[in-house]
């Protein structure tokens, strides 16, 4: 059974004019005539009282129009809701992240997400927090992975993610490799070699060691966690990065320290409470927490 015809039928019924509901319809009154002759024959009753110069519903009318709105009803229903999971499968999903996805497991959620939602295209880059928070604002970003350091922004909504803590990386050979827990002022004469000085770990690190009572020498500046871990074990310092990159990363040349008194961060998945999440985010979101 044809859905237009339904919906023709029941125009007819509301009109009780051929030439009336044609136009509404914007066809021609032949074919609606053809139409509605197709769905009485379909059924074997007349739907029509033609006997009069206004066509009015028969009994079995009267009956069927009740049950074509109802089957309107519903396709117009599954319609809708077909439509909205095709949006969200078709979809493109921007997600931000710290670099070093890896050891908190940003890449493994992703990669399930994708495997999971294969007609939801992803554009996954990594950035530092600032730079995240900064896409978040132009709506460059759906999703962000951000390590927050005394975070006050209110202009974003976030979730717990996973956290970590400050380790100290020191040669295998240093006086204080056997430690369970190094204090920074215990570090005040080495050698520093940290993360680029736009990195939220530089701020960290650079700031703890102020509060611990000294300004650290810094030797060395880097993008990548492995030469200045490489830089460790040749002797050229001591470094201060987060205990989760940098497990997989140490070899038995250097040692990893806990800092005491401990120097935590957290990582929060960020979106901009403005701007209403799309379906696929919200997927995501429910995905990975």
């Amino acid at each position: 059974m044809e859905t237009d015809y339904l919906k023709e039928f029941i125009t007819l019924s509301e009109t009780g004019n051929y030439l009336q509901a044609a136009e509404e319809l914007f066809i021609s009154q032949s074919s609606l005539s053809k139409h509605i002759k197709a769905l009485e024959i379909e059924l074997g009753v007349p739907l029509f009282d033609r006997t009069s110069r206004k066509v009015e519903l028969t009994s079995y009318g009267e009956s069927f129009l009740r049950c074509a709105q109802q089957i309107l009803d519903i396709q117009y229903t599954f319609q809708r809701d077909l439509d909205s999971q095709l949006e969200a499968q078709q979809q493109t999903l921007r997600i931000g992240s710290i670099p070093l996805m890896a050891p908190y497991r940003i890449t493994d959620i992703i990669m399930k997400y994708q495997r999971e939602n294969e007609h939801c295209t992803i554009n996954l880059f990594e950035e530092e927090s600032c730079t995240l928070k900064e896409l978040l604002r132009k709506n460059k970003c759906d999703l962000a992975f951000i390590r927050e350091e005394g975070d006050s922004d209110t202009e974003f909504a976030k979730f717990p993610f996973t956290s970590d803590h400050l380790v100290v990386i020191l040669p295998a050979t240093h006086p204080l490799a056997g430690e369970t827990a190094i204090r920074l002022e215990q570090l005040r004469d080495e050698h520093f070699l940290l993360l680029q000085p736009d990195s939220l770990l530089y701020s960290i690190s650079t700031t703890a060691c102020q509060q611990a009572g000294f300004t650290p020498n810094i030797a060395y500046t880097g993008k990548r966690a492995e030469n200045i871990i490489d830089l460790v074990e040749k002797g050229m310092g001591v470094s201060l990065l987060m205990e989760k990159p940098i497990l997989s990363l140490t070899t038995a040349k250097v040692s990893v320290v806990d800092v005491t008194p401990t120097i935590s961060t957290n990582i929060y998945i960020y979106y901009k409470k403005n701007i209403p999440l799309s379906a696929a985010a919200k997927k995501f979101l429910l995905a990975a927490l």
